[in-house]
């Protein structure tokens, strides 16, 4: 038999797959596709201190090789997410591996929303830092795209909370080994990426942008060799475990991802294809473990071998 688990220092997950957040809602919705305790953990879709509308439709487009979003982080706010039937006592009750994706347009509303998810901790294994959010304080520039913000906003999250914390690296930066190193410095146990590319597509009809906001995050099958370079980056720039995303439609995909220094993977983009798309990953992955005798998930980690 394959082992399929995951140490990441801070807490053991029971496979390599988690969901990529903001693609698998907060878990309730597939709940009667099946049992959400198969993953390797559910993240959730981004929380804020307070609820969010997002942005003006059209948001999402589809595009050659995976699709634009431009959603804005939509969501029912800290205070709803940890008291809402349907949100945290729901996947409480589910058994899942929850690991709650947060975001704020300040250092202080990330510290805010922080402290409230740690006072209410159970059943929260970890927290997934958005620095992808553009600083209000400072021009709207991203907090991932700076290194010094970077540092920042992670090391007071860190004062505020003793949950395992994973940041969630932006591709949009000319060095993403030098975010994770800042990161990692500043408190963050683990790293996660990537996050969407900006990008934007026409149409050439109407003239106008496919999206309302007009740019938006590519993510799908095109980012994926993106994804796995920035992976084996990352992976061999720091000592704490790497979770890599970023166009995984199959159990191959991932394998890659593992192979370039991930210790787990994501899901994202594939779930709206196919809802079952974590599952057939999980499975892929211990096919191709089965295939080669491997024992063991950790046997491929960074096992890439150089031509």
């Amino acid at each position: 038999m394959v082992d399929l688990t995951v140490d990441l220092g801070k807490f053991k997950i029971a496979n390599p797959v988690m969901t990529a957040s903001g693609t698998f809602g907060y878990g309730f919705e597939y709940k009667d596709y099946y049992d959400l305790r198969e993953l390797g953990a559910v993240v959730v879709k981004g929380i804020a201190v307070k609820p969010s509308h997002g942005n003006p439709t059209p948001r999402v487009a589809e595009v050659a090789g995976g699709m634009l979003n431009a959603i804005g982080l939509q969501g029912p706010g800290v205070d709803k997410f940890l008291h809402g039937a349907e949100y945290m006592p729901f996947l409480r009750q589910s058994g899942a591996t929850v690991i709650v994706n947060i975001w704020g347009k300040s250092i202080e509303e990330y510290c805010e929303v922080a402290a409230r998810l740690d006072a209410e901790s159970e059943g929260i294994a970890a927290l997934e830092i958005n620095i992808s959010c553009p600083n209000v304080k400072e021009g709207g520039i991203a907090f991932g795209t700076d290194l010094k913000l970077a540092h920042k906003v992670v090391s007071e999250i860190r004062k505020v909370t003793s949950l395992p914390l994973i940041t969630k690296l932006s591709p949009n930066v000319t060095c993403i080994a030098d975010f994770a190193r800042a990161v990692a410095a500043a408190g963050s146990d683990m790293v996660s990426l990537i996050n969407t590319l900006t990008g934007m597509a026409i149409n050439i009809e109407t003239r106008r942008s496919y999206i309302a906001n007009i740019t938006g995050g590519l993510s799908g099958p095109a980012i994926k060799p993106v994804a796995v370079r920035m992976v084996y980056e990352v992976a061999r720039a720091v000592e704490i475990p790497v979770i890599g995303m970023g166009g995984i439609m199959t159990g191959e995909d991932a394998v890659e991802f593992l192979l370039a220094g991930a210790d787990a993977v994501a899901v994202g983009t594939a779930i709206f294809v196919d809802p079952y798309a974590p599952l057939k990953v999980i499975k892929g992955i211990q096919e191709y473990l089965e295939r080669h005798g491997c024992k063991s998930v950790g046997e491929i980690v960074g096992a890439m071998e150089k031509p």
